[in-house]
């Protein structure tokens, strides 16, 4: 059995502006800040001798290859991330960065907003364009139906709110 992994699928290049600032922001703060003072920790533990035997010295190295791949997977992702930073042509459809309140069978709703796959959180209920959910919300109006395959069976959701205006969220959200 070979360990080969096929790569996984291309998530959707979108982005919201406040998730590029917080990526960006993030990768100014490695490179600018962290990095820096990385670098002086493992300078400081290879001073002190016998490097194959001085633990500082080798996770301080482990944690650098950690920090400079990270440090390369934002260079790269930012370079092609779209940032959409207006509200599509039809804001009666869920698109991306809508906010979308749903209800299900039993009458209880949810509120998701739709976001790129840098930025979930599913504490916010912040779900990716590429999720299942994500997915078959695009393109549906107030009182459409969605069904989606989860583990526990289909389930059927209702729209019954659609907002792309950060200002009307803030307030119904409680």
């Amino acid at each position: 059995m070979s360990r080969y992994r096929p790569p996984p699928p291309r998530s959707s290049p979108y982005i919201t502006p406040e998730g590029h600032a917080r990526l960006t922001a993030e990768l100014k703060n490695l490179w600018k800040v962290e990095r820096p003072a990385l670098t002086a920790r493992i300078a400081a533990a290879a001073a002190n001798g016998d490097r194959s035997e001085n633990g500082d010295y080798i996770y301080g190295r482990k944690a650098l290859r950690e920090m400079d791949a990270r440090i390369r997977y934002l260079s790269k992702r930012l370079d092609r991330l779209e940032v959409v930073d207006r509200a599509p042509r039809e804001p009666h459809r869920v698109y991306f960065g809508a906010w979308v309140g749903l209800e299900d069978e039993q009458g209880n709703e949810r509120r998701f907003r739709i976001v790129g796959a840098d930025e979930i959180d599913a504490a916010r209920a912040w779900i990716s364009i590429d999720s299942p959910l994500g997915r078959a919300l695009l393109g549906k109006a107030v009182d459409d139906e969605v069904s989606i395959d989860a583990p526990a069976g289909t389930q059927t959701w209702w729209v019954v709110d659609i907002a792309y205006d950060p200002a009307a969220q803030a307030s119904t959200d409680h």
